[in-house]
C-alpha cells in the first residue's frame, strides 16, 4: 500500500462498520508466527507467546476493528513480501519537527528520538526545526470542533523534497492538528510508504485537548502517547500492517482510549517481522527499553521487559 492513515482516525460521517470481528484461533496465531526452530535459541525464547501476550480484545462499538475489515498478516507473508528493508545506503531514521512545540504540550523531542532509536536498534537523527508560513499545507478550521489543521498530503509532497539521501525514511513531527482530506474530521498520522515520508501530530496527546484534568504526571502522559504512535508509525514505515493477532503497539485504533489501550511493545509475530527487517539482537534491543522506561517512571512496561530479559537469560 503506497499511501496509509496511520493510527487513530475518525471519519466525519457516520460509519456502520464491516462486521463482527472474531479474535484469530490459537491454531491461526500460531501460524502467523510460523516456525520459530528456523530461529536461534534465545530469540525463539522471546518469540514464544505466554501470559505476557494477550489476546487481541473484541472492539467496541467505535473500535478499529468494527470499522476496518483487516485480514492480519503472517510472519511468512511478510518475509515473502516487497517491504522497505534498511541498507547499505538508506539507513538512517530522520525526524523533522514541523511549527513550534510549546513546552508545556509538546514531547521532548531528543526523547522521542532516543525512544525510535531503542525500539528500531536504527540510528536516528533530529533535524533542525522547520516554521511553516501561515497559508502553507492547506490549512483549514475543523468543521466540527473548529480547530486549526493542515493536510497531510501537503506536508507528504514537502518532506519528500527533503529526504536525505542516507534516509530509511524522514518522518515529520508535528504539535498541528492534521487532516487528510475534507471529508475527514482527523487523523494522527499518515505516510506515503513508497516515497519514504510520514508526518505525525502530537497534539491531542494532553489530556488538556480532551477537557480532561491534567496530572502532575501529564508530561509523561503525553511523551509516552507519542513514543507508542511514533513506534506504531515507523512499524508500518517497515511493511508491518495492523496487527490483529495480539493486544500490540501495531494493533489500529479508532480514538484515544483505544489508542490507550495498546501496550508499549510488539508482539511476537511482529517482533519477529522486526527482527527479520532489522536483525538486531533482541537482549540488547530489551535492555536499552529497559534503562529507558526507569529514566521516566514507567514502572509496568520497565517490569515487562524485565519479565523478557528473564526469559532470555540477561547478558
Amino acid at each position: 500500500m503506497n499511501r496509509v492513515a496511520l493510527a487513530a482516525a475518525v471519519l466525519a460521517s457516520a460509519v456502520n462498520g464491516w462486521g463482527a470481528f472474531e479474535c484469530p484461533s490459537s491454531n491461526e496465531r500460531a501460524g502467523a508466527l510460523g516456525n520459530l526452530y528456523e530461529e536461534p535459541v534465545v530469540l525463539r525464547r522471546l518469540l514464544t507467546p505466554d501470559d505476557d501476550f494477550a489476546l487481541i480484545p473484541l472492539p467496541g462499538p467505535n473500535g478499529w476493528l468494527r470499522q476496518h475489515d483487516e485480514a492480519g498478516q503472517t510472519f511468512d507473508d511478510y518475509a515473502n513480501s516487497d517491504a522497505n528493508r534498511p541498507d547499505a545506503t538508506r539507513r538512517v531514521i530522520y525526524l523533522l519537527p514541523l511549527g513550534d512545540f510549546p513546552a508545556d504540550a509538546s514531547p521532548p523531542l531528543e526523547e522521542i528520538s532516543a525512544y525510535a532509536a531503542a525500539f528500531f536498534q536504527m540510528e536516528v537523527r533530529l533535524l533542525p526545526a522547520f516554521l511553516p508560513t501561515a497559508e502553507q499545507f492547506a490549512p483549514r478550521s475543523n468543521p466540527r470542533f473548529g480547530q486549526r489543521q493542515i493536510l497531510t498530503t501537503a506536508v507528504e509532497a514537502f518532506l519528500c523534497t527533503r529526504l536525505p539521501r542516507d534516509a530509511y525514511c524522514l518522518l515529520g513531527v508535528t504539535m498541528a492538528d492534521l487532516y487528510p482530506a475534507p471529508s475527514w474530521n482527523y487523523v494522527f498520522g499518515e505516510a506515503s510508504l513508497n516515497e519514504r515520508v510520514g508526518i505525525y501530530s502530537f497534539v491531542r496527546y494532553d489530556p488538556k485537548f480532551w477537557g480532561d484534568a491534567r496530572t502532575d504526571r501529564y508530561r509523561e502522559i503525553i511523551l509516552q502517547r507519542s513514543c507508542k504512535v511514533l513506534a506504531h508509525e515507523i512499524g508500518h514505515m517497515f511493511g508491518l500492517p495492523h496487527c490483529i493477532y495480539y493486544s500490540c503497539v501495531m494493533n489500529g485504533s479508532n480514538h484515544m482510549d483505544e489508542a490507550d489501550s495498546c501496550p508499549q511493545h510488539v508482539c511476537p509475530v511482529c517482533l519477529r517481522k522486526l527482527h527479520r527487517c532489522l536483525g538486531f539482537d533482541a537482549v540488547k534491543r530489551y535492555e536499552q527499553l529497559r534503562r529507558f522506561y526507569h529514566r521516566h517512571g514507567w514502572t509496568s512496561d520497565e517490569t515487562w521487559v524485565d519479565r523478557q530479559l528473564g526469559k532470555a537469560g540477561g547478558r
